[in-house]
């Protein structure tokens, strides 16, 4: 008697077998059917990991901006920055949106520790007995650290390395624009002369076919300087 090779009801890729033949309108309504099935955490303890989940990702992931952020209030934060280091080239631009970026998500950090804090505070109030409203509030406070203490370790360490990011960005930053602007010093009397050249022929002129990182309004501010610098020689003399 021979046996007789027994089936399975496997499916390539590890498809089961009500999904492996399904075609995309079948798999997209069996996912929202299984989506039904997934409420989320329903302990506290499963509430709490998500909350720290979402605690993570908003400090370490990749977007700046998240739902319940002020999308006005970043815009203003960045332009802040483009105002005070004015950058000129695009490593600049890049180095001054990261320094930004950063800042808004140190930020973010701070704003977590108070929320976390005061959340602590309204939940763990009814656990103190006391009547002195200041001591209440510290032992409702110690309370929830004492509760959270993992929380807050890990925001600090999120802190401290986003602290580290943005002191080194910062730092590239005006090591480049310092470098920038002493070659700036060297090469900008020669832009001025060209601009003149080309203003005393009736020609418009482009500083960056000859290489220049500053526009013409750089350049027509540091003619104007320097006349009313030699002005001042003058008058002095």
């Amino acid at each position: 008697m021979t046996n007789e090779p027994t089936t399975t009801d496997a499916q390539p890729n590890g498809q089961s077998p009500s999904t492996g033949h399904q075609s995309p309108e079948q798999r997209a309504e069996t996912n929202r059917e299984n989506a039904k099935k997934s409420t989320g955490p329903r302990t506290e303890a499963g509430k709490q990991r998500c909350s720290l989940n979402a605690l993570r990702h908003g400090l370490t992931g990749h977007t700046v901006v998240l739902p319940s952020d002020d999308l006005a209030a970043y815009e203003r934060h960045c332009k802040g920055f483009f105002n005070q280091y004015q950058p000129k080239n695009p490593t600049e631009v890049q180095l001054t949106q990261t320094v930004a970026d950063l800042s808004w998500r140190l930020n973010r950090a701070t704003a977590f520790e108070t929320n976390m804090l005061t959340l602590g505070i309204t939940e763990k109030s009814h656990c103190v007995d006391t009547e002195n409203d200041q001591v209440h509030t510290a032992l409702a406070m110690a309370k929830a650290f004492r509760e959270q203490s993992q929380a807050f370790v890990n925001l600090a360490l999120y802190e401290h390395r986003l602290s580290v990011r943005f002191d080194k960005a910062l730092k590239q930053l005006r090591e480049m624009q310092e470098q920038r602007q002493r070659q700036d010093l060297w090469v900008m009397p020669e832009a001025a002369r060209l601009l003149k050249m080309h203003k005393a022929k009736g020609v418009p002129y482009n500083p960056v076919d000859d290489g220049f990182v500053f526009s013409e309004r750089d350049i027509e501010t540091y003619i104007q300087r320097e006349d009313r610098k030699n002005e001042a020689y003058a008058a002095a003399g």
